[in-house]
């Protein structure tokens, strides 16, 4: 079984990937393509979740970088 790759979204250099397969489905944080964090969920509506939580702590690091 070949897996599936998608990206969830990307900030800057940030990336969140869904990778799934026949077992569930994995997501993973990339930073300039480096694995940095690596969850595994049975149901891909909690990885979606997972990735909607990630993406809003990352949009508000971004806000409180910028001047």
């Amino acid at each position: 079984m070949i897996d599936e790759e998608r990206q969830l979204w990307r900030i800057g250099d940030v990336e969140c990937v869904m990778v799934s397969c026949c077992s569930g489905a994995e997501l993973q944080l990339r930073k300039t393509g480096e694995i940095v964090l690596r969850e595994l969920f049975p149901l891909k509506s909690d990885l979606f979740e997972r990735a909607s939580d990630l993406r809003a702590e990352y949009d508000a690091a971004e806000i409180r970088r910028s001047p």
